[in-house]
Parts: structure tokens; C-alpha cells; sequence
């Protein structure tokens, strides 16, 4: 079955996600990942150590702590924009809806 007959699950486009190091200049933990996820599928993010692996799924649960921050990008699940659920909203996805196994 192609893509296109799937329900798309997970979109992320332009996913953008940085730290202020006060004064040392900003790291750039995940700088315009996309990917997509349809029903079905499993997927497995692999890379080296500090790649941004981490970082892009905490972004997903909305659990980067500050000083980071998403600066750009689109994370929707299931048509949800995450990024702009409240509070409540965000809390009822995890787990629930989406979970990581680190």
C-alpha cells in the first residue's frame, strides 16, 4: 500500500529546536529535521551520540526545558497541531497518544 491510502500519523516539518548558552552563543540541537509517519509503520531515529535524537522526540511531547526552545517547525499528530495545544490538551497526548522509549 502506498503512502498516499495510509493515514498519516505523525507530520514534522521544519523542526527547529535551540539553546541560549547565556553569553556563549546558541546551540543548534535540531536545525529543519522532517520526517513523516503513517499507519503502519515503525520508526527508529539511529545516529551518534548527541545528533539531536533526544531533543527532536522531547520536542514532540513538548517537554524541552528552558533553555531551549522550539523556534521553528510544524509537529502535528493525527491533523493535532502540538504546538499550539494547551497545557490540559499536551498532557492528554502523552502517553496516551504518543510515547517514547528511550
Amino acid at each position: 500500500m502506498e503512502n498516499s491510502t495510509k493515514k498519516e500519523l505523525l507530520k514534522i516539518k521544519g523542526l527547529r529546536v535551540h539553546f541560549d548558552l547565556k553569553g556563549q552563543g546558541v546551540l543548534h540541537a535540531v536545525d529543519g529535521i522532517d520526517l513523516d509517519v503513517y499507519q503502519g509503520e515503525i520508526l527508529g531515529l539511529v545516529g551518534e551520540s548527541g545528533c539531536g535524537k533526544t531533543v527532536t522526540t522531547l520536542s514532540l511531547l513538548r517537554l524541552i526545558e528552558p533553555p531551549g526552545h522550539i523556534s521553528n517547525g510544524q509537529l502535528n499528530w493525527e491533523g493535532k497541531d502540538l504546538l499550539n495545544l494547551n497545557h490540559k490538551e499536551i498532557r492528554q497526548v502523552r502517553g496516551k497518544e504518543i510515547a517514547m522509549i528511550f
